[in-house]
């Protein structure tokens, strides 16, 4: 009875250490790196617009775009990567 279900058994193992555990660890990569922006970072969103942090709140960031510092309020999922830090 073992033997049926040992393939079942392997494959599950596989999985989660071929897809599971990747995901798990890009995701806390992803908290952190949200959870370090302070204002005055540059980021680059999901849709590719890149700008300075102006304001953080709970689940919101500000970012400042374009020439004339335009503010646009994205969700902090939509962050894609953090370009470079201000420089103190």
């Amino acid at each position: 009875m073992l033997s049926s279900f040992l393939p079942l058994i392997i494959m599950i193992v596989v999985f989660y250490f071929l897809i599971i555990m990747p995901q798990k660890k890009k995701d806390k990569k992803f908290k952190e790196m949200v959870a370090a922006l302070e204002k005055g970072d540059t980021v680059i969103t999901i849709g590719g617009i890149e700008g300075k942090v102006a304001q953080i709140k709970d689940t919101t960031i500000t970012l400042e775009v374009g020439a004339d510092n335009t503010k646009i309020v994205f969700h902090k999922w939509a962050i894609k990567d953090v370009m470079q830090k201000e420089k103190a």
